[in-house]
Protein backbone atom coordinates (compact mmCIF):
# COMPACT_ATOMS: atom_id res chain seq x y z
CA UNK A 1 0.00 0.00 0.00
CA UNK A 2 1.09 3.58 -0.59
CA UNK A 3 1.02 6.30 2.08
CA UNK A 4 -2.51 7.53 1.24
CA UNK A 5 -3.97 4.00 1.23
CA UNK A 6 -2.35 3.28 4.61
CA UNK A 7 -3.77 6.49 6.07
CA UNK A 8 -7.27 5.77 4.76
CA UNK A 9 -7.15 2.21 6.09
CA UNK A 10 -6.03 3.48 9.51
CA UNK A 11 -8.89 6.00 9.65
CA UNK A 12 -11.36 3.24 8.69
CA UNK A 13 -9.97 0.99 11.45
CA UNK A 14 -10.57 3.81 13.94
CA UNK A 15 -14.11 4.39 12.65
CA UNK A 16 -15.54 1.72 10.26
CA UNK A 17 -18.59 3.95 9.59
CA UNK A 18 -16.65 7.08 8.64
CA UNK A 19 -18.12 8.93 5.64
CA UNK A 20 -16.11 9.45 2.48
CA UNK A 21 -16.45 13.24 2.87
CA UNK A 22 -14.83 12.98 6.32
CA UNK A 23 -12.06 10.80 4.89
CA UNK A 24 -11.47 13.41 2.19
CA UNK A 25 -11.24 16.18 4.77
CA UNK A 26 -8.80 14.26 7.02
CA UNK A 27 -6.56 13.15 4.16
CA UNK A 28 -6.62 16.31 2.08
CA UNK A 29 -7.92 14.36 -0.91
CA UNK A 30 -10.98 14.89 -3.07
CA UNK A 31 -14.02 12.69 -2.42
CA UNK A 32 -13.56 11.01 -5.82
CA UNK A 33 -9.92 10.24 -5.00
CA UNK A 34 -10.97 8.70 -1.68
CA UNK A 35 -13.56 6.58 -3.52
CA UNK A 36 -10.82 5.37 -5.87
CA UNK A 37 -8.55 4.40 -2.97
CA UNK A 38 -11.41 2.58 -1.24
CA UNK A 39 -12.12 0.65 -4.45
CA UNK A 40 -8.45 -0.38 -4.60
CA UNK A 41 -8.41 -1.44 -0.94
CA UNK A 42 -11.54 -3.53 -1.52
CA UNK A 43 -9.98 -5.29 -4.53
CA UNK A 44 -6.87 -5.99 -2.43
CA UNK A 45 -9.01 -7.58 0.27
CA UNK A 46 -7.97 -5.01 2.88
CA UNK A 47 -11.62 -4.09 3.43
CA UNK A 48 -14.76 -5.99 2.47
CA UNK A 49 -16.69 -3.16 0.85
CA UNK A 50 -19.88 -1.65 2.18
CA UNK A 51 -19.68 -0.15 5.69
CA UNK A 52 -15.92 -0.75 5.41
CA UNK A 53 -16.11 -4.10 7.20
CA UNK A 54 -12.57 -5.21 7.95
CA UNK A 55 -11.66 -8.87 7.29
CA UNK A 56 -11.10 -10.95 10.42
CA UNK A 57 -7.83 -12.88 10.40
CA UNK A 58 -8.26 -16.66 10.11
CA UNK A 59 -5.81 -19.53 10.31
CA UNK A 60 -7.56 -21.35 7.46
CA UNK A 61 -10.26 -20.62 4.90
CA UNK A 62 -11.82 -23.69 3.24
CA UNK A 63 -13.40 -23.06 -0.17
CA UNK A 64 -15.68 -25.45 -2.03
CA UNK A 65 -18.41 -27.98 -1.44
CA UNK A 66 -21.00 -28.21 1.32
CA UNK A 67 -23.47 -31.00 0.70
CA UNK A 68 -25.93 -33.36 2.27
CA UNK A 69 -24.27 -36.78 2.61
CA UNK A 70 -26.59 -39.75 2.29
CA UNK A 71 -25.13 -43.18 3.02
CA UNK A 72 -26.81 -46.46 2.19
CA UNK A 73 -25.01 -49.57 3.46
CA UNK A 74 -26.11 -53.05 2.46
CA UNK A 75 -26.43 -55.53 5.32
CA UNK A 76 -25.26 -58.52 3.28
CA UNK A 77 -23.19 -59.23 0.17
CA UNK A 78 -23.87 -56.48 -2.38
CA UNK A 79 -25.67 -57.76 -5.48
CA UNK A 80 -26.07 -55.59 -8.56
CA UNK A 81 -29.24 -55.27 -10.67
CA UNK A 82 -31.48 -56.33 -7.80
CA UNK A 83 -32.84 -55.03 -4.50
CA UNK A 84 -30.47 -55.20 -1.50
CA UNK A 85 -31.50 -54.96 2.18
CA UNK A 86 -29.78 -51.86 3.56
CA UNK A 87 -29.59 -49.24 6.29
CA UNK A 88 -29.41 -45.52 5.51
CA UNK A 89 -28.29 -42.34 7.26
CA UNK A 90 -27.89 -38.65 6.49
CA UNK A 91 -25.31 -36.11 7.64
CA UNK A 92 -23.62 -32.86 6.67
CA UNK A 93 -20.88 -33.34 4.08
CA UNK A 94 -18.92 -31.74 1.26
CA UNK A 95 -15.13 -31.86 1.01
CA UNK A 96 -14.40 -28.24 1.98
CA UNK A 97 -17.08 -28.29 4.68
CA UNK A 98 -15.82 -31.60 6.12
CA UNK A 99 -12.23 -30.35 6.27
CA UNK A 100 -13.40 -27.12 7.91
CA UNK A 101 -15.37 -29.01 10.58
CA UNK A 102 -12.41 -31.29 11.29
CA UNK A 103 -10.14 -28.27 11.72
CA UNK A 104 -12.71 -26.49 13.86
CA UNK A 105 -12.99 -29.50 16.16
CA UNK A 106 -9.19 -29.47 16.46
CA UNK A 107 -9.29 -25.88 17.69
CA UNK A 108 -8.30 -24.04 14.49
CA UNK A 109 -9.76 -20.63 13.73
CA UNK A 110 -11.33 -21.65 10.42
CA UNK A 111 -13.75 -20.16 7.92
CA UNK A 112 -15.84 -21.73 5.15
CA UNK A 113 -16.68 -20.20 1.77
CA UNK A 114 -19.39 -22.26 0.10
CA UNK A 115 -22.81 -21.94 -1.49
CA UNK A 116 -26.02 -23.74 -0.52
CA UNK A 117 -29.58 -23.64 -1.80
CA UNK A 118 -32.40 -21.68 -0.17
CA UNK A 119 -33.93 -24.94 1.04
CA UNK A 120 -34.15 -26.84 4.35
CA UNK A 121 -30.98 -28.80 3.46
CA UNK A 122 -29.01 -25.59 2.98
CA UNK A 123 -30.33 -24.09 6.19
CA UNK A 124 -29.37 -27.24 8.10
CA UNK A 125 -25.87 -27.31 6.57
CA UNK A 126 -25.13 -23.73 7.64
CA UNK A 127 -26.72 -24.01 11.10
CA UNK A 128 -24.88 -27.24 11.93
CA UNK A 129 -21.53 -26.12 10.55
CA UNK A 130 -21.40 -22.73 12.27
CA UNK A 131 -21.00 -24.47 15.63
CA UNK A 132 -17.41 -25.25 14.55
CA UNK A 133 -16.68 -22.84 11.69
CA UNK A 134 -17.12 -19.17 10.76
CA UNK A 135 -19.60 -19.34 7.86
CA UNK A 136 -19.81 -15.59 7.17
CA UNK A 137 -18.08 -16.05 3.79
CA UNK A 138 -20.76 -18.54 2.68
CA UNK A 139 -23.93 -17.71 0.77
CA UNK A 140 -27.41 -19.10 0.13
CA UNK A 141 -28.44 -18.90 -3.54
CA UNK A 142 -32.12 -18.22 -4.22
CA UNK A 143 -34.02 -20.68 -6.37
CA UNK A 144 -31.37 -23.43 -6.22
CA UNK A 145 -31.16 -26.72 -4.35
CA UNK A 146 -28.25 -27.67 -2.10
CA UNK A 147 -25.69 -30.22 -3.27
CA UNK A 148 -26.14 -33.88 -2.37
CA UNK A 149 -23.75 -36.84 -2.24
CA UNK A 150 -25.17 -40.35 -2.01
CA UNK A 151 -22.77 -43.24 -1.26
CA UNK A 152 -23.65 -46.92 -1.52
CA UNK A 153 -21.43 -48.95 0.85
CA UNK A 154 -20.87 -52.70 0.93
CA UNK A 155 -21.31 -54.69 4.14
CA UNK A 156 -17.71 -53.95 5.15
CA UNK A 157 -18.21 -50.20 4.82
CA UNK A 158 -16.26 -49.81 1.56
CA UNK A 159 -17.80 -47.54 -1.09
CA UNK A 160 -19.31 -49.44 -4.01
CA UNK A 161 -20.61 -46.41 -5.91
CA UNK A 162 -21.36 -42.77 -5.18
CA UNK A 163 -23.67 -40.28 -6.88
CA UNK A 164 -23.15 -36.53 -6.65
CA UNK A 165 -25.56 -33.72 -7.56
CA UNK A 166 -23.34 -30.62 -7.45
CA UNK A 167 -24.96 -28.44 -10.12
CA UNK A 168 -25.33 -25.54 -7.69
CA UNK A 169 -21.57 -24.86 -7.88
CA UNK A 170 -21.80 -23.97 -11.56
CA UNK A 171 -23.39 -20.71 -10.37
CA UNK A 172 -20.19 -19.60 -8.65
CA UNK A 173 -18.28 -17.14 -10.84
CA UNK A 174 -15.16 -14.99 -10.67
CA UNK A 175 -17.19 -11.98 -9.50
CA UNK A 176 -18.33 -14.00 -6.47
CA UNK A 177 -14.68 -14.60 -5.51
CA UNK A 178 -13.64 -10.98 -6.17
CA UNK A 179 -16.35 -9.66 -3.85
CA UNK A 180 -15.19 -12.02 -1.11
CA UNK A 181 -11.45 -11.78 -1.71
CA UNK A 182 -10.92 -10.16 1.68
CA UNK A 183 -11.65 -13.49 3.33
CA UNK A 184 -8.81 -15.12 1.37
CA UNK A 185 -6.40 -12.23 1.85
CA UNK A 186 -6.86 -12.38 5.63
CA UNK A 187 -6.16 -16.14 5.90
CA UNK A 188 -2.87 -17.84 6.78
CA UNK A 189 -3.79 -20.80 4.54
CA UNK A 190 -6.47 -21.48 1.93
CA UNK A 191 -7.79 -25.01 1.28
CA UNK A 192 -9.55 -25.42 -2.06
CA UNK A 193 -11.53 -28.40 -3.33
CA UNK A 194 -12.42 -28.83 -7.01
CA UNK A 195 -16.21 -28.36 -6.85
CA UNK A 196 -16.18 -24.85 -8.33
CA UNK A 197 -15.91 -24.22 -12.12
CA UNK A 198 -12.48 -24.28 -13.84
CA UNK A 199 -12.31 -20.50 -14.35
CA UNK A 200 -12.89 -19.93 -10.63
CA UNK A 201 -10.23 -22.44 -9.57
CA UNK A 202 -7.76 -20.87 -12.01
CA UNK A 203 -8.54 -17.42 -10.62
CA UNK A 204 -8.00 -18.48 -7.00
CA UNK A 205 -4.77 -20.38 -7.72
CA UNK A 206 -3.27 -17.55 -9.77
CA UNK A 207 -4.15 -14.83 -7.30
CA UNK A 208 -2.98 -16.82 -4.28
CA UNK A 209 0.32 -17.21 -6.15
CA UNK A 210 0.50 -13.47 -6.88
CA UNK A 211 -0.24 -12.52 -3.27
CA UNK A 212 1.85 -15.32 -1.67
CA UNK A 213 -1.10 -16.91 0.14
CA UNK A 214 -0.29 -20.57 0.98
CA UNK A 215 -2.75 -22.84 -0.82
CA UNK A 216 -3.71 -26.50 -0.44
CA UNK A 217 -5.71 -28.25 -3.16
CA UNK A 218 -7.60 -31.46 -2.54
CA UNK A 219 -9.53 -32.88 -5.51
CA UNK A 220 -13.10 -34.00 -4.95
CA UNK A 221 -12.92 -36.91 -7.40
CA UNK A 222 -11.10 -38.13 -10.50
CA UNK A 223 -13.74 -36.66 -12.88
CA UNK A 224 -13.39 -33.21 -11.28
CA UNK A 225 -9.62 -33.15 -11.87
CA UNK A 226 -10.47 -31.54 -15.22
CA UNK A 227 -11.55 -28.42 -13.30
CA UNK A 228 -7.92 -27.74 -12.35
CA UNK A 229 -5.68 -25.65 -14.65
CA UNK A 230 -2.48 -27.16 -16.06
CA UNK A 231 -0.41 -24.55 -14.23
CA UNK A 232 -0.31 -25.31 -10.50
CA UNK A 233 2.28 -22.69 -9.58
CA UNK A 234 1.28 -21.22 -6.22
CA UNK A 235 -0.01 -24.55 -4.85
CA UNK A 236 1.76 -25.31 -1.57
CA UNK A 237 0.12 -28.72 -0.97
CA UNK A 238 -1.70 -31.04 -3.33
CA UNK A 239 -3.29 -33.98 -1.51
CA UNK A 240 -5.00 -36.60 -3.68
CA UNK A 241 -5.89 -40.29 -3.77
CA UNK A 242 -4.60 -42.80 -6.33
CA UNK A 243 -7.46 -42.35 -8.83
CA UNK A 244 -7.22 -38.57 -8.66
CA UNK A 245 -3.43 -38.68 -9.12
CA UNK A 246 -3.86 -40.91 -12.18
CA UNK A 247 -6.40 -38.49 -13.68
CA UNK A 248 -4.16 -35.51 -12.93
CA UNK A 249 -1.01 -37.05 -14.46
CA UNK A 250 -2.56 -39.16 -17.22
CA UNK A 251 -0.55 -42.20 -16.09
CA UNK A 252 -1.49 -45.56 -14.59
CA UNK A 253 -0.20 -46.15 -11.07
CA UNK A 254 0.51 -49.82 -10.50
CA UNK A 255 3.62 -49.89 -8.30
CA UNK A 256 5.15 -47.95 -5.42
CA UNK A 257 7.59 -46.34 -7.84
CA UNK A 258 4.67 -45.14 -9.95
CA UNK A 259 3.30 -43.19 -6.98
CA UNK A 260 6.53 -41.20 -6.77
CA UNK A 261 6.62 -40.72 -10.55
CA UNK A 262 3.09 -39.34 -10.39
CA UNK A 263 4.04 -37.05 -7.50
CA UNK A 264 7.03 -35.79 -9.48
CA UNK A 265 4.80 -35.04 -12.47
CA UNK A 266 2.46 -33.08 -10.23
CA UNK A 267 5.38 -31.10 -8.81
CA UNK A 268 6.50 -30.25 -12.35
CA UNK A 269 3.09 -28.63 -12.79
CA UNK A 270 3.98 -26.28 -9.93
CA UNK A 271 2.88 -27.92 -6.66
CA UNK A 272 5.48 -27.76 -3.88
CA UNK A 273 4.38 -30.69 -1.69
CA UNK A 274 2.46 -33.73 -2.93
CA UNK A 275 0.72 -36.42 -0.88
CA UNK A 276 -0.98 -39.39 -2.56
CA UNK A 277 -3.07 -41.65 -0.36
CA UNK A 278 -3.19 -45.38 -1.10
CA UNK A 279 -6.22 -46.47 0.92
CA UNK A 280 -5.38 -49.29 3.32
CA UNK A 281 -1.76 -49.16 2.10
CA UNK A 282 -1.14 -45.73 3.59
CA UNK A 283 0.33 -42.86 1.62
CA UNK A 284 3.42 -41.45 -0.06
CA UNK A 285 4.75 -37.91 0.15
CA UNK A 286 7.21 -36.06 -2.05
CA UNK A 287 8.28 -32.40 -1.89
CA UNK A 288 10.40 -30.01 -3.91
CA UNK A 289 12.72 -29.77 -0.88
CA UNK A 290 13.73 -33.41 -1.30
CA UNK A 291 11.49 -34.91 1.38
CA UNK A 292 10.05 -38.27 0.33
CA UNK A 293 8.67 -41.30 2.07
CA UNK A 294 6.07 -44.02 2.46
CA UNK A 295 3.84 -44.31 5.52
CA UNK A 296 1.97 -47.54 6.27
CA UNK A 297 -1.19 -47.34 8.36
CA UNK A 298 -1.86 -49.31 11.54
CA UNK A 299 -4.73 -51.78 11.42
CA UNK A 300 -8.00 -50.41 12.77
CA UNK A 301 -11.57 -51.64 12.66
CA UNK A 302 -13.35 -49.70 9.92
CA UNK A 303 -16.89 -48.50 10.55
CA UNK A 304 -17.18 -46.29 7.44
CA UNK A 305 -14.62 -44.93 4.94
CA UNK A 306 -16.62 -41.81 4.03
CA UNK A 307 -14.82 -38.66 5.11
CA UNK A 308 -11.49 -40.34 5.88
CA UNK A 309 -9.70 -38.52 3.07
CA UNK A 310 -11.04 -35.16 4.24
CA UNK A 311 -9.82 -35.92 7.77
CA UNK A 312 -6.38 -36.78 6.36
CA UNK A 313 -6.18 -33.36 4.69
CA UNK A 314 -7.33 -31.59 7.86
CA UNK A 315 -4.72 -33.37 9.98
CA UNK A 316 -1.91 -32.59 7.54
CA UNK A 317 -2.76 -28.88 7.28
CA UNK A 318 -3.36 -28.61 11.04
CA UNK A 319 0.16 -29.97 11.56
CA UNK A 320 1.65 -27.79 8.82
CA UNK A 321 0.28 -24.69 10.56
CA UNK A 322 1.90 -25.89 13.79
CA UNK A 323 5.28 -25.99 12.01
CA UNK A 324 5.72 -29.78 11.75
CA UNK A 325 7.80 -31.31 8.96
CA UNK A 326 6.15 -33.18 6.11
CA UNK A 327 6.58 -36.68 7.54
CA UNK A 328 5.15 -35.78 10.94
CA UNK A 329 2.34 -33.79 9.33
CA UNK A 330 1.40 -36.87 7.28
CA UNK A 331 1.49 -39.04 10.41
CA UNK A 332 -0.87 -36.65 12.18
CA UNK A 333 -3.06 -36.68 9.07
CA UNK A 334 -3.20 -40.48 9.15
CA UNK A 335 -4.09 -40.44 12.85
CA UNK A 336 -6.94 -38.02 12.11
CA UNK A 337 -8.06 -40.26 9.24
CA UNK A 338 -8.01 -43.32 11.52
CA UNK A 339 -10.42 -41.59 13.91
CA UNK A 340 -12.74 -40.90 10.96
CA UNK A 341 -12.60 -44.54 9.83
CA UNK A 342 -13.78 -45.68 13.25
CA UNK A 343 -16.87 -43.46 13.18
CA UNK A 344 -20.16 -43.88 11.31
CA UNK A 345 -20.27 -40.08 10.93
CA UNK A 346 -18.50 -38.29 8.07
CA UNK A 347 -16.64 -36.25 10.70
CA UNK A 348 -15.98 -38.09 13.96
CA UNK A 349 -18.03 -36.24 16.62
CA UNK A 350 -15.45 -37.26 19.25
CA UNK A 351 -12.56 -35.63 17.37
CA UNK A 352 -10.58 -33.10 19.37
CA UNK A 353 -6.97 -32.15 19.98
CA UNK A 354 -6.59 -34.55 22.90
CA UNK A 355 -8.03 -37.55 21.04
CA UNK A 356 -5.78 -36.82 18.06
CA UNK A 357 -2.67 -36.65 20.25
CA UNK A 358 -3.62 -39.92 21.99
CA UNK A 359 -4.12 -41.69 18.66
CA UNK A 360 -0.84 -40.36 17.32
CA UNK A 361 1.08 -41.52 20.42
CA UNK A 362 -0.61 -44.93 20.37
CA UNK A 363 0.24 -45.76 16.76
CA UNK A 364 3.13 -43.56 15.65
CA UNK A 365 5.40 -43.03 18.66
Amino acid sequence: MNEKESLILQLIKEDPFIAQNDLAEKTGLSRSAVAGYISTLTKQGKILGRAYVLPVKKEVLCIGGSNIDRKIQVTGQLQYRTSNPAESSQSCGGVARNIAENLGRLGCDVGLMTVVGDDPDGEWLIEYTKAFVDVSASQSLAGLTSGTYTAVLDHEGEMAVALADMSIYENVNTEFIEKKWGYLASSEMVILDTNFPPRVLKQIIARCDEESIPLCITPVSAPKIKNLPKDLNGVTWLIANKNEAEALTGMEISSEGDFFKAAEKIMKKGAQKVVISRGDKGLIYFTNEGEAGVLLPPKVKIADVTGAGDSLVAGIIFSHLKGLNTEDACKIGMACSMLALQSLETVNPNLNNTRLKETFKQYFN
